[in-house]
């Protein structure tokens, strides 16, 4: 039996066979995840957030050694790229400074409430590794002159708008694809060149927003017509494939499906929390990064959210908390660290290998758009 035929303008636009996105997942969608995704047919994307820039430029060099079909890479930017991302602190300049120098008191102290209230040990101030989500627009630069140096074929962010960066980027002959959780950004992100934007929906894990896969796409569809426009956020079978294509999207950008695949780089317990969750066991919540990640729930959540006290923005967030989140892995705590997923968890429920997910949801995907949808349905545009 041959291979199912899929093919939209995405496909062109990227040299892919399938229109499949792998979502830049940090530190999950490494080398093997990211090599898997695309020899099976679709784009995989590596999660650079938290990679310091030699260590990307390894991973790249790595996935190339797996994969000769195109990739990408995903980096979190900051809201401009001359200063801090929000209002705070001031960004370090050479990377965190201890978080008794920038951080408020009573955010600090509450930390230290939690650690004491969950048993955690003490540790290291710096931890630069979990907190390189929180360095400023330097970092930033010296990762993007990887991937501009190593000419990787697809750049994405995953948080802010890449107009900064776009000309360079395209100087090389590299796409620029955004994220977005609503309109506004939407065309923000189109006017400053945005090759291919994808809409969010509330429904994604990881960082997402506040409107609902089904009622964004079609309104940023419109809103930035010609930019072709990815579907993301609840997308986890050959149905949610099939829908966003419905909805004028050109393909779709998975996460939560491919988390938990064999070569995803997530811990087997937090997996295995994935797949024994229901579609109500996620919950958004502001304490790991400062902006709205969709996350299974667990105790470090709740007990944040019952006090009351307010997160810091980004980038000032992950600066605060990585003390603790290292604390509970030394810990062996591993129900108190994030474990981002979307609300199709519950949709969840075996490991197996990336390029079976990938090529399941296409073949699925092409059977409802050429057999079943045409056998229920009757309707004519006359």
């Amino acid at each position: 039996m041959g291979r199912p035929v899929l093919r939209t303008k995405l496909c062109e636009m990227l040299g892919i066979e399938y229109p499949v996105i792998l979502a830049g997942m940090g530190d999950v969608a490494r080398a093997e995840l990211v090599a898997a995704v695309s020899n099976a047919g679709g784009l995989g994307v590596i999660g650079a957030a938290i990679m310091a820039p030699e260590e990307l430029r390894q991973e790249i060099r790595k996935v190339r050694e797996l994969t000769d079909r195109p990739f990408g890479v995903d980096l979190l930017l900051p809201a401009r790229p001359d200063t801090p991302a929000q209002a705070g602190p001031s960004a370090p300049p050479e990377g965190p400074r201890s978080p008794r120098e920038v951080l408020p008191e009573e955010q600090r102290r509450f930390v230290l409430q939690l650690r004491e209230r969950f048993g955690l040990p003490e540790v290291a101030e710096r931890v630069p590794r979990l907190a390189r989500v929180g360095q400023g627009s330097e970092f930033i630069r010296r990762q993007m002159d990887v991937i501009l140096e190593e000419r990787v074929p697809v750049f994405a962010s995953g948080l802010g708008n890449p107009a900064p960066y776009v000309p360079e980027l395209h100087a090389q002959g590299i796409k620029v694809i955004s994220l977005v959780g609503n309109v506004k950004n939407a065309r923000r992100v189109a006017e400053g060149g945005a090759d291919i934007v994808v809409a969010q929906g509330y429904d994604a894990g990881g960082h997402t927003g506040r409107i609902g896969t089904m009622s964004l796409v079609p309104q940023v569809v419109d809103a930035v017509a010609p930019v072709p426009v990815v579907a993301a956020g609840g997308i986890g079978d050959g149905r949610g494939l099939a829908a966003a294509l419905c909805l004028g999207a050109v393909g779709v950008w998975v996460g939560t499906a491919f988390l938990v695949s064999d070569e995803a780089n997530h811990d087997p317990d937090l997996k295995r929390r994935i797949l024994e969750a229901t579609e109500e066991d996620t919950r958004l919540t502001r304490i790991y990064t400062g902006k709205p990640v969709r996350a299974i729930a667990n105790p470090l959540i709740e007990e944040w959210e019952r006090s009351g006290v307010p997160t810091l923005p980004f980038p000032y967030q992950p600066m605060l908390v990585h003390e603790l989140l290292v604390a509970a892995e030394k810990a062996g705590r591993k129900e108190l660290l994030v474990n981002p997923a979307g609300q199709i968890a519950g949709m969840m429920r075996r490991q197996r290998p990336a390029r079976e997910i990938l090529e399941e949801m296409v073949a699925q995907a092409a059977e409802i758009l050429e057999r079943v949808l045409p056998s229920v349905v009757q309707a004519s545009a006359d």
